[in-house]
């Protein structure tokens, strides 16, 4: 089953920018909240959608490089990125059912 890929300013262009299909990256912290209620579905998600799109987690309070480049002010945010450009992002725990739709629109 495909996990969320742990990504580190070190390995940020690597794993994201250079990658050939959609990624989508959680920027989060261990005592955010959100971040936690958010994880079951982003782990979901990438179960799911295995071979098709990329997740990746980006710790920001170890991480802060990718973190400031993005403007990333509140946690947790997920942005999409296809081409090594950010296409999309959601910040805040929301629903899956969002998060699948934005997906598929990026997938289309």
């Amino acid at each position: 089953m495909a996990k969320p890929v742990v990504v580190t300013d070190a390995t940020f262009d690597q794993e994201v920018l250079k990658s050939d299909i959609l990624t989508v990256v959680d920027f989060w912290a261990t005592w955010c909240g959100p971040c936690r209620m958010i994880a079951p579905v982003v782990e979901e998600l990438a179960a799911a959608y295995d071979g098709k799109v990329k997740f990746a987690k980006v710790d920001v309070d170890e991480n802060q490089q990718h973190a400031g480049q993005y403007g990333i002010r509140s946690i947790p945010s997920l942005l999409f990125f296809k081409g090594g450009k950010v296409v999309d992002q959601v910040v805040g725990a929301v629903p899956k059912g969002t998060l699948e739709t934005k997906i598929k629109a990026q997938l289309g």
